[in-house]
């Protein structure tokens, strides 16, 4: 909104000429959400506490979580608040990628709000139905390769390009909506099986999303990505400013997140997040890199993969409990201690 209200204004007053550069923009995105967090946080935990919606374990998960009973959760709203308000303020508004990602983000949030909203009305840990969960995620992704294909002109998105290698390019053809789809679905639900302890998930995506802040710049700079030997996608660029929001909303956010939390990400949030992250990924053609930056949410999905293969095959489980983060509660690591060292490696992946 700044950009087309602001910038038209540029040859009267030069000083808004900033408002034509995207790192300028993307600044301004991220310091607006984390403003915004700050502002809605505090009135938004009071009336979740008030209308009794609050985390209820249920003697599920290691004993010490008994604890964080009565904490409100649902905190995602806060996110997507801000970040969704931001990107509007600052982005272009012309670029077809930002309306992608801006539904996506929504359409997940609302999703996973259905399953918060679920878990406390039954007062159990289950929520939505997990194939509806599923199918919901399916629908999503599926609308959003759609808009992809109809509205936007982008002749590399059936193009799996590998990071390291200058030319290695494969040409996925209609597999890549099969592709896209478990992307999508797949950094869903790994960064909400990530969000398992306070601040755990928060700052691995403001870092995953910082990443891309830069790379998005990057792809949609012809010289640079000239430079770098990287795909040149024209509007690419843009995502940054979306990027910047995760990464103020989320820091806002982790004011509230950090140990002892409180308020809870939720589903609300964490599958919009990890939705919205893969979506940046496959818009600027870097899914592969995503696997790697976001390496924690990987070894978080991996860990309840070979957990659950291993207990069917064997009867035997591998890990005290998963997912792993989980597995060192058992072992009696604190909680602050897991948070802390989880987060140092997702410095070294995002590195």
């Amino acid at each position: 909104m700044f950009y087309h209200l602001l910038f038209p204004m540029s040859d009267e007053f030069t000083f808004l000429n900033v408002f034509q550069y995207i790192t300028f923009r993307s600044a301004g995105s991220a310091i607006t959400a984390l403003i915004i967090s700050f502002f809605i946080a505090p009135f938004l935990i009071k009336q979740l506490r008030k209308s009794q919606i609050v985390e209820q374990t249920n003697n599920r998960g290691p004993i010490s979580h008994k604890s964080k009973d009565g904490t409100p959760t649902m905190g995602g709203i806060i996110i997507i608040i801000s970040m969704t308000i931001s990107t509007l303020l600052w982005s272009d508004l012309n670029n077809i990628f930002i309306w992608t990602l801006i539904f996506i983000s929504l359409a997940l949030a609302l999703l996973g709000f259905i399953d918060d909203y679920l878990k406390i009305k039954k007062k159990n840990s289950q929520g939505l139905n997990s194939k509806f969960k599923f199918l919901g995620q399916l629908l999503v992704g599926v609308l959003t390769i759609l808009i992809l294909i109809n509205f936007s002109d982008h002749e590399y998105l059936d193009k799996l390009y590998f990071p390291f290698f200058k030319n290695l390019i494969v040409d996925l053809g209609m597999f890549f909506i099969p592709f896209v789809l478990f992307v999508i679905i797949g950094a869903s639900n790994a960064v909400n099986l990530t969000d398992g302890l306070d601040g755990l998930a928060t700052v691995p995506v403001m870092l995953v999303a910082l990443s891309f802040t830069l790379i998005c710049y990057l792809v949609g700079n012809a010289i640079f990505s000239d430079y770098l030997y990287i795909q040149f996608i024209p509007g690419v660029g843009e995502i940054s400013v979306f990027c910047g929001s995760i990464v103020g909303s989320c820091l806002g956010f982790l004011w509230y997140n950090a140990p002892p939390a409180k308020i809870f990400m939720g589903d609300t949030g964490s599958l919009s997040l990890g939705g919205s992250l893969a979506a940046v990924a496959v818009i600027a053609k870097h899914e592969i890199v995503l696997a790697i930056i976001g390496g924690l949410f990987v070894l978080e999905t991996v860990s309840v993969i070979i957990q659950v293969i291993s207990f069917k095959l064997t009867g035997k489980r591998v890990f005290m409990m998963a997912p792993i983060h989980h597995h060192f509660e058992k072992k009696g690591w604190p909680e602050s201690t897991i948070v802390i060292r989880f987060w140092i490696i997702a410095i070294i992946f995002c590195l």
